[in-house]
């Protein structure tokens, strides 16, 4: 078993917006990132992914609806839904996600 400070580990990562993961769940990654207020480039994934704010906060766009998730909140954005990332997001986000299924 495994016990990890998101906080901390996010502190020490390099890069922001670079994630690590931390470990599987069944079959889905549990990454943590640390968010430095850039806004990102719009992104689809073809599963859905939820984003857990451990600490501060995330300013999102999913399918143009403008979304603030605070500390302690979780946002599921679903499987082919068009999101970004606005400017103003900081802390630590955790990412569970289902890493698509890609040929090749």
């Amino acid at each position: 078993m495994d016990v990890f400070n998101v906080n901390e580990r996010a502190a020490r990562l390099p890069d922001a917006w670079r994630s690590q993961v931390l470990g599987l769940v069944g079959t889905a990654a549990v990454k943590v990132l640390r968010m430095d207020g850039r806004e990102l480039e719009p992104e689809v994934h073809g599963t859905a992914e939820a984003l857990f704010v451990a600490d501060g906060l995330l300013e999102l766009d999913v399918e143009g609806e403008e979304l603030t998730v605070g500390a302690g909140g979780l946002c599921q954005v679903p499987a082919g839904a068009r999101h970004a990332v606005r400017a103003g997001s900081r802390g630590t986000l955790l990412i569970v996600e289902v890493p698509d299924q890609k040929g090749g």
